[in-house]
């Protein structure tokens, strides 16, 4: 999944490059910067992925390499995964900060009012202005309706086998009655 050198510059192949490259400096928006930030952040986590498995796959360097031609293969292989990982860095580096700058006007919005919920009425709350409802809040209510309910059906059952019970000696009194009137 490496990265081609055309894609790190921001440029695509083939003579009209520049004038590409332009416009879409000049059309880039929030959320496009947002998805490059996410496809470099997967291109930071391949890219370590690779450098873990090269240094697991390396010898220690205690002076006797049997394969010196392997050694020095990886070790190269290494170094430009680091190099390639520095300006990964970078580039997020870069994205972040124009995020933030293309941000900077905007006021912060609680994440607590990003969450719609459910009100008593079962109506949804979608507007922003009401007081935020806290995801432990309202478990805590969800765990108090779950013990009252879980009591109410303790009830229902006592209730359903005393009336069990009744209809038991109800029917056997009337087969006795049967029997005797035999």
């Amino acid at each position: 999944m490496p990265t081609p050198p055309w894609a790190a510059s921001g440029m695509a192949p083939g003579p009209f490059a520049r004038p590409q490259a332009q416009q879409a400096a000049r059309e880039v928006n929030t959320a496009s910067l947002c998805r490059i930030g996410q496809e470099t952040v997967t291109d930071i986590v391949y890219r370590t992925l690779e450098i873990f498995q090269l240094l697991r796959n390396m010898q220690l360097p205690n002076g006797v390499t049997s394969h010196t031609g392997t050694y020095q293969d990886r070790l190269t292989k290494l170094q430009d995964n680091l190099r390639q990982l520095s300006v990964l860095f970078r580039k997020l580096r870069l994205v972040y900060d124009k995020c933030n700058e293309n941000c900077g006007g905007m006021d912060p919005i609680p994440v607590e009012q990003l969450i719609p919920y459910v009100k008593e009425d079962g109506s949804k709350n979608d507007d922003r202005a009401g007081p935020p409802r806290f995801a432990s809040e309202e478990r805590r209510e969800i765990a108090e309706v779950n013990k009252k309910l879980k009591q109410k059906n303790q009830q229902l059952k006592q209730i359903m086998d005393q009336l069990q019970n009744l209809i038991w000696d109800i029917n056997a009194m009337l087969a006795m009655r049967n029997h005797a009137d035999i």
